[in-house]
């Protein structure tokens, strides 16, 4: 019980829901195209059933990567996976996968809708996660995955419009989530158990890479900015 009172358990969790509220821009939208369909008074119902049946399926995908990253080499490429979604947070392309989402007219339709969606749209969630989460020690991560997720459902449901809105109006949480990612990628790579015997493992390395990370992300994001934007002029 005494490692959900420490600093470590509680920085991951609210990194866990910053996460999962930037990611889950596109899960707002997944959902109100999936449910469109359905009868008013069922559409709630659709939300929630959707969004829950997508969490706990996330949970077994995390728990999946957590022993994964145990790995020799795999946080290095976790790590470098993180870095791009960190980059695309902070420059995203146009999308437009969104319009392939078909609503449907029942409620299970929709839920399985979502749900499936929200599996082919999660990979950067699962990968971010579990590297927030093993950042907190060994034990109780996946409680921790689970605690973190549980907090982050209503966030998405309910408030996910009033996060991006705020995130339109004040872009810097964007940046910031970005850079939020490269820190996770820099102590990711650092922790490899790959680089481990050559490394330090002191926290002062530990936050050298980390820092080092999220540099690395807002350098590479605003450097794609800048190549895209004459583009976008011409």
């Amino acid at each position: 019980m005494e490692e959900f009172l420490t600093a470590h358990f509680w920085v991951a969790v609210g990194q866990i829901i910053l996460i999962d509220i930037l990611l889950g821009g596109d899960n707002a939208v997944v959902i109100a195209l999936a449910c469109r369909q359905l009868p008013p008074e069922q559409r709630t119902k659709g939300i929630i059933w959707g969004t829950v049946g997508a969490i706990v399926l996330r949970v077994i995908l995390i728990a999946f990567a957590l022993a994964l990253l145990q790995i020799p080499f795999l946080k290095l490429v976790g790590a470098l996976l993180l870095v791009w979604i960190g980059v695309k947070l902070i420059a995203p392309e146009d999308e437009g996968e969104h319009g392939n989402i078909q609503g449907s007219d029942r409620l299970w339709g929709a839920v399985k809708t979502v749900i499936i969606a929200d599996l082919v749209m999660s990979v950067d969630n699962v990968i971010a996660i579990a590297g927030a989460a093993q950042g907190a020690g060994e034990q109780h991560q996946l409680a921790l995955v689970i605690f973190g997720l549980l907090v982050s459902i209503p966030i998405i449901v309910w408030g996910s419009q009033l996060v991006l809105k705020l995130m339109d109006r004040f872009p810097v949480i964007i940046t910031l989530g970005g850079m939020l990612l490269g820190w996770i990628a820099g102590t990711m790579a650092h922790s490899d158990p790959a680089l481990v015997p050559y490394i330090p493992q002191d926290r002062t390395v530990h936050y050298a890479f980390g820092v080092a990370g999220a540099l690395l992300v807002l350098a590479i994001g605003k450097w794609v900015e800048r190549r895209r934007a004459p583009a976008a002029d011409a």
